[in-house]
């Protein structure tokens, strides 16, 4: 069973490159993620993490994400997703991807990154996003940290809402499990914009 994301990761921090709001283009990924406590966007750093991107990219369109559970959740720090379904079943994935974390934007509140085991190229489908400036996260040097490879755009609030549910322990991957399922409905790549964008309406 893949080892999510600890919160025992290594204390690191570091400057690291961050995204400018002009490095945006219209060309840039978005993914809406439409959820039963609502939906939020986000959009991918391909320029950052291409390898990441592109392995995030085909699990969305595979509707791998549709109908898995937020498994982790804990306030002040992340929300967690993309390994079981709402009978905390274990999702299949495909092979595991390359650590893009160094000199890669930080883990800041907002930002998207990949889950992984203590090994750095571990990282398969499972994803969190940053409830606030997480800088133990980054990578330090020539040591990896954990990849951030997009950042929500829209429905944060959202984020915030599903960060603060009633959480239990159910030891392993579920130490923090909400207590009703928070499911993800659909996740699926969308036009800058685009009408079908369920976070902008």
């Amino acid at each position: 069973m893949l080892t999510v994301l600890s919160v025992f990761a290594l204390t690191i921090s570091a400057a690291h490159a961050e995204p400018e709001s002009e490095a945006r283009s219209n060309d840039a990924p978005v993914v809406a993620i439409s959820t039963t406590m609502g939906s939020f966007s986000v959009e991918l750093y391909p320029q950052h993490a291409p390898v990441t991107v592109a392995n995030f990219l085909q699990y969305v369109e595979q509707g791998f994400y549709n109908d898995v559970i937020f498994h982790r959740v804990m306030e002040g720090f992340v929300i967690q997703a993309g390994g079981f379904n709402a009978q905390r079943e274990e999702r299949e994935t495909g092979q595991s991807v390359k650590n893009e974390s160094i000199a890669g934007p930080n883990n800041d509140r907002g930002t998207l990154a990949m889950a992984r085991t203590s090994h750095p190229d571990s990282a398969r489908a499972q994803f969190y996003i940053n409830l606030k400036d997480n800088n133990f996260l980054n990578s330090h040097n020539t040591t990896p940290g954990y990849t951030v490879f997009g950042k929500v755009i829209s429905g944060l609030a959202v984020v915030d809402k599903i960060s603060a549910v009633k959480t239990t322990d159910l030891g392993g991957p579920f130490a923090a499990i909400p207590l009703e399922p928070v499911i993800i409905l659909n996740a699926q790549r969308v036009s800058r914009n685009s009408d079908n964008d369920p976070a902008q309406r």
